[in-house]
């Protein structure tokens, strides 16, 4: 068998669904991605570059599909020298977000088709306007909003089946198109993110903390709105100061991810900063940046209550191995969580009320041992329905296997 994944981030989600086709002996694997994309044992890997693509004399609505237009240009090159090798894909595995899938069904038109369903935008009950402490998009904003979708609808059009990772997120794809698509997440090494009672984390400065310490974790790839940074900066004055040995722990860049950028100079990780950083005892709030990965694991083992925040948008690795880890996760009440954390192994407060997130920090943190039973379950989801090597990794393989998509999931739920 001949499977060819595409990603411009290659491998992103795809990597250990990757890594174990690529040890079969009876497949051979192959990816195509854009420049930053890295290597993986076993897999062909060809890289594409886009240069100096100018988008300016474009209408503003069409410059996002422009751009993708230029990248399906390069990957369609990419896909045409597999084909001039000899390489022929029984399976296509696509991320349809950024045009890539556009050129596939011309060069390859036996390949079965499976796309990755991770976000479909709008402008109700999703992140845009979700949070009214940042102006709305207006008119212009909704159509070009809209527009951002045009790929991956041409995506969905000529699909033989796509996979969202949660329930929610593939509920934010039209109606039309969700009989396609099956609920699977890419999976979580639960041999690896663990609880461990002996594990040290060691600040920026050099000061060791363990479990033994009071420790307040939260974690993003970049500290921004979407992901409530301005929300958990906001509740630390009273955390801290009812709360004196608590220990901040803060890990994320200060670029962003998603949603609007800053004010040209400066950064969303300054601006909440600067707003409290009068009422906080700064020598007990740790910036870490992006760690390592055994580093970042070592943070959440030792985490005495993590706190994840979002706007109704992709939920977050890290929320998951979080839960993996033993964490006693606090978290927003919003749409992507609720897929994944209930009564029993978690607590959800409303997004916006802060005075309700301080309230529940600080009483997780003067009783920790009320919560344990939630640190135990939270663990159990994710070994029952997130386990990477008995649950998702087999599922993922037989859907590449076999060509279909079992129904993991009732469509209702």
């Amino acid at each position: 068998m001949n499977v060819l994944f595409v990603h411009n981030n290659f491998p992103a989600q795809f990597r250990r669904l990757a890594e174990f086709l690529a040890r079969q002996s009876d497949t051979h694997v192959a990816a195509i991605g854009a420049t930053t994309s890295q290597s993986i044992e076993g897999v062909r890997l060809l890289k594409y570059a886009l240069t100096d693509v100018d988008t300016s004399v474009s209408h503003p609505f069409a410059r996002r599909f422009d751009l993708e237009c230029h990248r399906a240009e390069q990957v369609m090159y990419a896909l045409s020298t597999l084909a001039s090798s000899g390489f022929y894909p029984d399976v296509i595995i696509a991320h349809p977000g950024w045009g890539e899938t556009i050129p596939v069904r011309s060069i390859f038109p036996l390949a079965r088709l499976i796309v990755y369903c991770e976000f479909f935008y709008g402008g109700k009950e999703r992140d845009v306007g979700f949070d009214p402490e940042f102006p709305g998009i207006g008119a212009d904003g909704n159509v070009a909003l809209q527009l951002k979708n045009a790929a991956t609808l041409l995506a969905l059009s000529e699909c033989d089946a796509g996979l969202a990772p949660t329930a929610w997120q593939r509920s934010t794809f039209p109606t039309a198109f969700q009989g396609k698509i099956d609920v699977l997440h890419e999976g979580i090494d639960t041999a690896a993110v663990k609880p461990s009672p002996e594990a040290s984390f060691r600040l920026p400065l050099g000061r060791l903390l363990t479990a033994k310490n009071e420790v307040v974790t939260f974690s993003a790839r970049n500290l921004e709105p979407l992901r409530g940074y301005h929300i958990f900066m906001r509740a630390l004055p009273r955390i801290m100061a009812e709360r004196p040995n608590a220990e901040i722990v803060i890990i994320g860049g200060y670029g962003t991810s998603y949603g609007a950028p800053p004010p040209p100079g400066t950064t969303w990780k300054s601006i909440f900063l600067d707003e409290v950083a009068a009422r906080i005892d700064m020598s007990r709030v740790h910036f870490c940046g992006h760690l390592p990965y055994q580093d970042y694991l070592h943070a959440l083992q030792i985490s005495s209550a993590h706190i994840y925040l979002t706007y109704p948008f992709t939920l977050s690795w890290s929320l998951l191995e979080a839960m993996g880890a033993g964490c006693l996760v606090i978290g927003s009440d919003t749409a992507p969580l609720r897929d994944v954390i209930n009564e029993h192994n978690g607590i959800l407060v409303p997004f916006f009320e802060i005075e309700k997130l301080t309230d529940c920090i600080v009483d997780v943190l003067a009783h920790p041992d009320r919560f344990y039973h939630m640190r135990s379950a939270a663990r159990q989801t994710i070994v029952q329905k997130y386990d990477l090597a008995q649950k998702c990794l087999p599922a993922l393989s037989e859907i590449v296997q076999r060509g279909n998509l079992p129904r993991l999931f009732d469509k209702a739920g």
